[in-house]
């Protein structure tokens, strides 16, 4: 996986995790990276126009945010994950090569 395709996975799992009405911290948590971080790629993710941010009219702490997946925000999360899936399934058939050059060696007593 390249520079690129990481940013764009760490994208999609924060992008998935503020759909559920995560709190940065906790998604800082799940994914172990620095809740600064989180709230940067929040920001673009806002900036772009996948997701908006609202406070919580209810909540005792102003500062709590519900975040809103957008149509273009929805768009962005099929393409990434069909890129992912699409990367995923040729790392899979690349291992599976493997596993059957290993197989052919092993009843062959080619080691």
């Amino acid at each position: 996986m390249n520079t690129q395709q990481y940013k764009e996975y760490i994208e999609l799992q924060v992008l998935e995790s503020l759909a559920e009405n995560k709190t940065q911290t906790t998604i800082a948590q799940e994914l172990t990276m620095a809740i600064g971080k989180v709230n940067y790629i929040a920001n673009a993710l806002i900036e772009k126009g996948f997701i908006k941010a609202g406070n919580f009219v209810n909540a005792e702490n102003k500062k709590k945010y519900k975040y809103l997946l957008t149509e273009k925000g929805l768009d962005e999360k099929i393409t990434i994950t069909k890129k992912f899936i699409k990367i995923k399934k040729a790392e899979y058939e690349k291992m599976q090569k493997e596993l059957e050059k290993y197989e052919s060696s092993k009843r062959n007593n080619i080691i």
